[in-house]
């Protein structure tokens, strides 16, 4: 299985014959308004382009994936994704809730049921709900699911979605045992409210909790989540979590195998 990065939430998942495109922001730097307005300087999103070699990548998708998509979350699907995704008449997988949604923009949907594991591309998927945020900031968020999938001869892959570490999250973890979990580390918030997603101590967390390895991403492309690549790695280093937790730059390839949970690098222009 290869994971690549391209930017935020947005990666790409290689498993056998299938490249799935999960969550795609595809504008270009600074094309979308601040999410942060209590602040000295304003910063338009995303804060960076995506990855050179993006449009090659994204030539080889076969299907996508969303974890959530409504009330203004355009950085797991804005414009520029939907447009994308519908020109080249892809096909997406998202949750029931989201199917009236996504069909509106054009886009052909396949929908997910809650709770139950269910054939996906030759394999299976699992929803697992995500919390995208407590009190009165949680209210007003979609909060979606994250997703747990699986194929033969490939490690299983959890993706959390945008969530903070929840009793089921931890659950899910310790009971189903991915190989391979991608969370979101970014410790995003809104200049009113708490965190929104999990920061630096949950990656950690998850890091000590997981069975094998943990990826961390929604990291430098968003002017809400401060959590840096090099703050994080610091923090992994300093707990003795290096073979545990990775933390991908924007472009770069994750190489795992299913049978001993190993992974490896390739070049940022594998999949070019």
């Amino acid at each position: 299985m290869k994971l690549t990065q391209l930017r935020n939430a947005t990666l790409i998942v290689e498993a056998g014959p299938n490249r799935v495109l999960v969550d795609p922001m595809l504008a270009p730097a600074g094309a979308i308004p601040a999410l942060k307005y209590a602040t000295a300087r304003r910063r338009r999103n995303p804060l960076v382009d995506l990855p050179p070699g993006t449009d090659q990548r994204l030539n080889t998708v076969t299907h996508a994936l969303i974890t959530h998509c409504q009330k203004g979350h355009f950085d797991h699907l804005d414009r520029a994704g939907a447009k994308w995704l519908r020109q080249r008449g892809i096909a997406v997988f998202c949750m029931e809730g989201d199917a009236d949604f996504l069909s509106g923009k054009g886009l052909t949907v396949r929908p997910l049921r809650e709770n139950i594991r269910q054939p996906f591309l030759g394999g299976w998927v699992t929803p697992v709900p995500c919390l995208h945020g407590r009190g009165l900031v949680g209210r007003m968020m979609a909060h979606g699911h994250g997703y747990h999938l699986e194929w033969p001869d490939e490690p299983s892959l959890y993706l959390a979605g945008d969530t903070l570490l929840t009793d089921t999250v931890r659950q899910h973890l310790r009971e189903r045992r991915p190989a391979v979990t991608v969370i979101p580390a970014g410790g995003a918030r809104f200049d009113l409210g708490g965190d929104i997603i999990m920061g630096r101590e949950a990656a950690l967390q998850v890091a000590r909790l997981s069975a094998g390895r943990v990826v961390a991403n929604h990291l430098e492309a968003l002017d809400h989540c401060p959590v840096s690549r090099a703050e994080l790695r610091d923090a992994r280093d300093r707990a003795g979590l290096r073979q545990q937790l990775l933390i991908p730059e924007d472009g770069e390839t994750l190489v795992f195998e299913a049978e001993s949970g190993t992974f490896g690098e390739t070049d940022g222009e594998a999949l070019a």
